[in-house]
């Protein structure tokens, strides 16, 4: 078992730090010659999880949603492979971003997230 990872999953949303965490994912994954995978979340609000499919605009605006999430996802993508990195999957999921997140890196067998953070807390 190596002590190196593998294959690495770089969360983003798109923030000035997501795009640090990007760069850094990059680095990582040239230098352990990992895989890198890169995962957006669209956040669907909890009133459509209470209600799903009650209203035809509940379904408009989780496309609308889902539509977005995807162009950031492109676009972050596309980001990654400009700074020299080699996508090796995307990956859009809707829902709970923490959820999400974990939940892929089960399924694609991630030894490392990598994702930055806005400092929102002391």
């Amino acid at each position: 078992m190596s002590t190196f990872p593998t294959r690495i999953l770089l969360a983003t949303d798109g923030s000035q730090e997501a795009e640090l965490a990007a760069l850094r994912a990059v680095d990582l994954a040239d230098a352990t010659h990992s895989e890198l995978h890169v995962v957006h979340v669209g956040v669907v609000p909890i009133f459509m999880k209470s209600y799903p499919g009650t209203l035809g605009y509940e379904r408009r605006l989780y496309e609308e949603i889902e539509e977005i999430s995807r162009e950031l996802l492109r676009k972050q993508s596309w980001r990654v492979k400009t700074t020299g990195g080699a996508v090796a999957g995307t990956h859009l999921r809707m829902g709970e971003v923490d959820l999400e997140i974990v939940a892929l890196a089960e399924e694609i067998g991630a030894d490392l997230i990598v994702m930055g953070s806005r400092g929102l807390g002391e």
